[in-house]
């Protein structure tokens, strides 16, 4: 095989890398969707100190993970040198993991509690759109973390990743934090 035939195939073996991380992916955005969809609603879960229900602690730690994920894309922009002239500080991978993981700490209590005290909804597009983003999100980040220690990947990979679990944070956001905000007020 020639060097540029060798080349050629390179790119089908890296994108083949993200073959057992998606896999991996699609069965916990699956099984969290099938098991919303049959596990019996109890209406109680998870309650933060400090909240005057579990629905207000649900909208302030997503909207606190919202904040964190706009500094994984800001932190993400800076280290791949997309910021111009302001360049990536050697700090930038530090707060990038560690705004990557107190957000994912802040959103497995609001999943724990969608999961288990409201289930996978469908009355309304909201709730559809909701239900769908929430399983959809945890697939991501499991195909995105199982990613990072993948040496080879694609170089558009870990980004269009982290693009996806943004939107599909920003969606979740949308359809919980900011709809109950709209609609009862700001409460704690």
């Amino acid at each position: 095989m020639t060097d540029q035939a060798a080349h050629a195939v390179e790119p089908e073996r890296r994108t083949a890398l993200l073959l057992v991380p998606f896999l991996v992916g699609s069965a916990v955005a699956i099984v969290l969707g099938v098991y919303g969809n049959v596990h019996t609603p109890t209406g109680i879960a998870v309650n933060v100190a400090g909240f005057s229900g579990p629905l207000e602690a649900k909208v302030w730690l997503t909207s606190a993970a919202l904040v964190l994920a706009v500094v994984q894309i800001g932190s993400a922009l800076a280290m791949y040198g997309k910021l111009g002239r302001l360049g990536a500080p050697s700090w930038i991978g530090a707060l990038h993991r560690w705004s990557g993981r107190a957000a994912f700490l802040l959103a497995v209590p609001v999943a724990v509690h969608c999961l288990y005290a409201l289930g996978f909804q469908t009355a309304t597009p909201r709730v559809v759109v909701h239900s769908l983003a929430g399983t959809l999100f945890f697939g991501v980040f499991t195909v995105k973390m199982l990613g990072l220690r993948r040496d080879g990947l694609p170089g558009w990979a870990l980004p269009v990743l982290g693009g996806v679990a943004f939107t599909l944070l920003v969606g979740l956001w949308w359809t919980s934090s900011l709809w109950f905000f709209t609609t009862f007020g700001v409460q704690f």
